[in-house]
């Protein structure tokens, strides 16, 4: 099998492993990508997610990752939910998390593909990554042409939107290359606009410290009370800087099963969520994102949101 018909194969296995789009870049420093990432270092944006600062190197040289890496493979996976459980709601929860955790779900799918390589060419020097090391996960999907990154620092796919996961298999094989594709941001500033905290300072950089699901997720300490009456209703991350990006338009619903919510989540009253038992929240969120901020976080962030609002 000649790298063509490896580099098809790789595409159709991801289309069969429920990917929607599937890109191939090659594996190299990203050159362009250094300044702005010490920039935003050197200016403390990354607040206290110390991990972002780690692995500097690792994060821009992917042959720092896997030995001899050649080829960057990245995938994206829909999680665009049928209903939104937000909508007219004062406790809000990231779509991203209304299901199970996605590390979970992608992972062995990613290696179902590698399976399939390695089927093909014999042994190779690879890893699976989806959210999981220091892989600049945007940067690549944008070098394989799998959308833009808009100037909410999220990557943009014309056709559906920011709804969704990436991942990534890094390997020492030499595939057919993908190249970038234009910005069609424009002039728009909706999610500039939008942002409650100001956390989209210029385009195309976001002030992690101010953002939302930093504050929500990240911050292990309490919510500084300078974001009283800012955040919204959201008590778990934050979408609304996509829910107001035009290219959402065009999202469709996710068909993964994994991905359906508890049925009990799009039940929740504000009552319900303030007298929140820790056996609840075990329940509800069995096996989801949210338990990433424990019952104990959780409750923070919605005891912040009814003092403050």
């Amino acid at each position: 099998m000649d790298r063509t018909q490896l580099t098809q194969l790789i595409k159709q296995k991801s289309a069969k492993e429920g990917f929607q789009f599937c890109g191939i870049a090659k594996a190299e420093f990203l050159e362009e990508e250094a300044p702005r990432l010490e920039k935003w270092l050197n200016q403390g944006m990354h607040g206290e997610m110390g991990y972002m600062a780690h692995h500097f190197d690792k994060r821009l040289d992917p042959t720092k990752l896997v030995d001899g890496a050649k080829s960057v493979i990245s995938l994206l996976y829909n999680y665009s939910p049928k209903k939104d459980l937000n909508e007219g709601k004062e406790v809000k929860i990231a779509k991203y998390a209304f299901g199970k955790d996605y590390h979970y779900i992608i992972k062995p799918k990613l290696k179902t593909i590698l399976q399939s390589i390695t089927e093909q060419v014999g042994d190779v020097n690879a890893r699976v990554f989806t959210d999981s090391a220091p892989v600049h996960e945007r940067a690549w999907a944008a070098k394989a042409g799998l959308g833009w990154v808009g100037k909410n620092s999220l990557l943009l796919n014309r056709s559906m939107g920011s709804f969704f996961f990436l991942a990534e298999i890094i390997l020492d094989v030499e595939l057919d290359y993908d190249g970038p594709i234009k910005d069609y941001c424009g002039t728009c500033s909706a999610c500039m606009d939008a942002c409650p905290t100001d956390a989209i300072p210029e385009p195309y950089v976001v002030d992690g410290s101010k953002c939302i699901s930093y504050l929500t997720i990240e911050l292990k300490n309490e919510i500084p009370t300078s974001f009283a009456g800012q955040m919204e209703g959201w008590a778990f991350g934050c979408d609304i800087c996509q829910d107001v990006c035009p290219w959402n338009r065009f999202s469709k619903p996710h068909q993964e099963p994994e991905f359906v919510p508890h049925e009990q989540l799009g039940k929740m009253q504000p009552v319900d969520w303030n007298e929140l038992t820790e056996e609840l929240f075990r329940e509800i969120f069995k096996g989801s994102p949210v338990k990433r901020t424990k019952y104990s976080g959780l409750k923070r962030n919605i005891d912040f949101l009814k003092k403050t609002e």
